[in-house]
């Protein structure tokens, strides 16, 4: 546990560098586009990473608050199919246990509450028993979020070979955000179902998504503003210099 804590100060120290900032002035992000999350890891094989809140005052990208540490893809990163230009690297797939890297909108927060939580601005959304988010490759609902009619037998099985079920035991949907991973003409077999959500515990990666605590999120979630088009940029740390946008989406 403190050789894992000390990984993570290591990463929010390494992110959170005036370099990393001056870096994000140069991308040529949407002109409505003031706030960004920052997700910078090490290098493309880690799975512990940073986040850092990013707004655009004067014309210069600035760090709200600490970083946050987070936990990614157990395998790390592989560009994923987003907004960006994609540079050296493999590519994220289907079951890769990698979370994407580039740039990405951000989408729906949801929740188990009926209700978004108290300051949170972005469109919500409640997930249910009978919500899920299909990963099946060969489905035409694959990476979409699905829910089963009231009346019909709540059997995710008979419509979709694989999915991630949006209510689950363990909370770490109790609170999460879609990420724009895939969705705009959707491709199958890129990788579905990224959202960030609360953590299993700092110790324990994700299958692709991006995930911290609970306090953490809902200081994230609460801090985003829809008039902000807030955008996601997850890179390695020593990526994010040559990182850049595409017009129109590729």
């Amino acid at each position: 546990m403190r050789n894992l804590l000390s990984i993570l100060l290591l990463c929010v120290l390494a992110a959170c560098s005036p370099k990393s900032w001056q870096a994000l002035d140069a991308i040529d992000f949407p002109s409505a586009t003031t706030q960004l999350l920052v997700v910078t890891a090490t290098g493309w094989n880690a799975s512990v990473a940073t986040l850092q809140r990013m707004e655009k005052l004067s014309g210069h990208w600035r760090p709200v608050g600490d970083g946050i540490p987070v936990r990614i893809g157990r395998n790390g990163l592989a560009w994923g199919r987003g907004l960006q230009v994609d540079g050296v690297g493999g590519r994220k797939f289907e079951g890769d246990g990698k979370a994407p890297a580039g740039i990405f909108p951000l989408g729906t927060v949801f929740g188990y509450a009926e209700q978004a939580p108290a300051g949170v601005e972005m469109l919500y959304r409640q997930a249910g028993e009978r919500d899920y988010f299909v990963d099946a490759a060969d489905s035409p609902d694959y990476n979409h979020w699905r829910s089963i009619p009231s009346g019909q037998p709540n059997e995710p099985k008979q419509f979709w070979r694989s999915f991630e079920r949006m209510r689950r035991d363990d909370r770490q949907y109790e609170y999460g955000m879609i990420i724009g991973h895939n969705m705009l003409g959707t491709e199958a077999g890129r990788g579905s179902a990224i959202f960030l959500h609360v953590w299993l515990n700092p110790e324990t990666p994700t299958s692709g998504c991006t995930a911290m605590s609970r306090e953490n999120l809902l200081t994230v979630l609460g801090w985003l503003k829809p008039a902000a088009n807030p955008l996601l940029v997850q890179v390695p740390v020593n990526v994010l210099p040559d990182l850049r946008h595409a017009h129109p989406f590729p």
